[in-house]
């Protein structure tokens, strides 16, 4: 519904992983970026040796989503979406999932459905559970420095800020204030909730939630997706 916010995510196949390279990954972002838009998606029209700050200055058309947050994982994606045209996050996703299957497949010579269906959109439909999306999605590959920390806490959190801070497939360098020309284009905060007037508030919401345990030492809320 246009106006309403939505956690988007999917998965691949199986559960297989659907980033293999850092090259995929770069795709995946470009495509959140040029997927996003009313114009027709035609990737491979773009000249080679596109200088890389201009990737993210092409025009798009009008916006179909704004998007709030993402992360890329292994197997899964999750992004944070705002409608704002009728049925846009099914025209965004469709562009996004179908554009980056015939790469992939293309890439690593494979054929047949890349992702387990269709996408999932779970609508938000109150400001905690909106905010608490900005924990859930970036503290996300936390799981691939300790896989158990939610059923047993966190044990070397120092450890684990440190992994996100040099895991750079997400949003969250952008809510600690740096400077990615790419990601920034991606993004469309002005559309959200402003729950973080500065980083500094950022860090310390993600640091609180990474140490929030429940009495058997499992982070509240932050359920597996």
């Amino acid at each position: 519904m246009v106006g309403e916010y939505y956690h988007v995510y999917n998965r691949g196949s199986d559960k297989r992983n659907i980033f293999l390279s850092n090259r995929d990954r770069d795709r995946f972002l470009k495509l959140l970026y040029f997927a996003n838009g009313t114009k027709p998606l035609h990737f491979a029209d773009l000249p080679r040796g596109f200088p890389s700050w201009q990737w993210w200055q092409t025009d798009r058309g009008e916006l179909l989503t704004s998007v709030g947050a993402f992360c890329l994982m292994p197997n899964h994606f999750h992004i944070l979406i705002r409608e704002k045209t009728e049925k846009g996050i099914s025209k965004f996703m469709l562009k996004l999932t179908t554009a980056y299957s015939m790469y992939f497949n293309t890439k690593h010579d494979r054929s047949g459905n890349l992702f387990q269906g269709a996408f999932k959109a779970t609508p938000i439909d109150n400001d905690n559970h909106l905010r608490y999306l900005f924990a859930y999605i970036h503290l996300n590959p936390i799981k691939l420095f300790d896989s158990k920390w939610k059923e047993l806490g966190i044990k070397d959190k120092k450890g684990a800020q440190n992994y996100l801070k040099n895991y750079h497939f997400s949003s969250y360098h952008e809510y600690l204030g740096e400077q990615r020309p790419g990601h920034q284009a991606i993004l469309n905060p002005t559309d959200f909730p402003e729950y973080f007037e500065e980083p500094k508030e950022f860090d310390d919401f993600i640091v609180d939630w990474l140490s929030y345990n429940d009495h058997e030492g499992s982070p509240r809320g932050l359920e597996t997706v």
